[in-house]
């Protein structure tokens, strides 16, 4: 089973290239594209109405716009009750209240949930995921990471709280300590956040798709983004190049042409070892399952289009003493590492990791670090 994640910049055939993909690769086998992206432009790409469980839109495809409301009160209800008891306590009203505990990008976390669920149901040979544009995407897929963090240290110290100060506590007080209804609820969040990141971060499963067109701005944007999902963890193994203009006679269409010859050989040498794929300016816009079926096919010819392609992992640790993170396109001056107990945190043009060392290396210190060949490798000694 694949599921391979589509994301760039708005407006450079992201949604087109899930949707041909996913024509494609139904051929081999029972395949759902489904996409996250709030701006539900999936039903349009494919000419069919799409609905928020799978529907059929072809032999062996089917679609799906996730509509991540059910997992909403699956996943936070309890807990949105429990804080907003808390916050009423404190003096909020109960419309302010419901407003503050509900954390920027829940909805897109509870969309990943959805990915995971049919990815995981067996349904599926293969499921394409047509992410939200670039900056969303970044943030809905490091949620697991972030949120994951605080879920570890909360659940214990929850327990800790309330079996301390429970008994010395008056009755309005107790009935603000997390319950056991409260505790298990973190503990699911938290066993469904592993469970996403687990899925989306291992190479022979999943794997992130950048699409883009060869402009300046965008090609600096896709840069910058290959670097900050390898520094989560997540496996680049494709690129693609939208609406490519071919060589003309006309001085209009040459100069575009050679402009854009410019930008591919830039992308060649930025996503150098990462299968880099074209597609011609259409003269139509590729709406349906035929129009999709011929772009897919000039982008992969005779290949099987979601195939996993060997890459190096994000993640490494060599001769027990070494610690090697990718960190393609990086530049030294933006990366800053620090440690905190068994974490390593991890800078990289303001975005933040925090990797938890292995057993091996958490009673070791960390001796120095250098970057080399789109890799930071971390020493350790001791």
């Amino acid at each position: 089973m694949r599921v391979v994640l589509f994301t760039g910049k708005g407006g450079v055939g992201k949604t087109t290239s899930a949707a041909a993909t996913a024509v494609l690769a139904a051929r081999s086998g029972a395949t759902l594209v489904v996409s996250t992206d709030p701006a539900h432009s999936l039903a349009d790409a494919l000419g069919v109405p799409v609905g928020a469980e799978p529907t059929p839109v072809a032999d062996g495809l089917h679609a799906q716009q996730v509509d991540p409301q059910a997992r909403y009160e699956q996943y936070w209800g309890t807990l949105r009750g429990y804080l907003t008891a808390v916050l009423r306590h404190g003096g909020l009203s109960g419309v302010a209240a419901e407003e503050i505990i509900v954390p920027p990008g829940l909805d897109d976390l509870f969309a990943l949930f959805a990915v995971h669920d049919e990815a995981r149901s067996g349904r599926w040979d293969t499921v394409v995921v047509d992410c939200a544009p670039t900056a969303e995407t970044l943030r809905l897929l490091t949620l697991p990471d972030v949120l994951g963090w605080y879920t570890d240290r909360l659940a214990p110290l929850h327990r800790r709280l309330a079996g301390v100060a429970r008994p010395v506590l008056g009755r309005d007080l107790q009935n603000l300590l997390p319950d056991d209804a409260v505790v298990t609820a973190v503990q699911r969040l938290r066993t469904a956040l592993t469970e996403v990141r687990d899925l989306l971060t291992d190479p022979l499963t999943s794997a992130v798709r950048l699409v883009l067109t060869p402009e300046a701005v965008v090609l600096a944007e896709a840069r910058r983004t290959f670097t900050a999902l390898a520094l989560y963890g997540f496996v680049v193994d494709g690129v693609v190049v939208n609406r490519v203009i071919p060589d003309g006679d006309d001085p209009w269409r040459a100069g575009w042409a050679a402009a854009q010859r410019a930008r591919l050989a830039e992308a060649a040498e930025s996503f150098a070892g990462v299968p880099l794929r074209t597609a011609p300016y259409l003269a139509g816009e590729p709406v349906g399952v035929p129009a999709l079926t011929e772009l897919a096919e000039a982008l992969y010819g005779d290949d099987d289009p979601v195939a996993a392609v060997p890459v190096e992992p994000p993640l490494r640790l060599d001769d027990d003493a070494v610690l090697s993170v990718a960190l393609p396109l990086a530049d030294r001056s933006e990366v800053a590492l620090s440690r905190v107990a068994d974490d390593l945190i991890l800078t990289v043009a303001g975005r933040r990791r925090l990797l938890a060392l292995p057993t091996v290396l958490r009673h070791r210190t960390v001796a120095g670090a250098r970057l080399r060949d789109g890799r930071l490798e971390v020493r350790f000694e001791g």
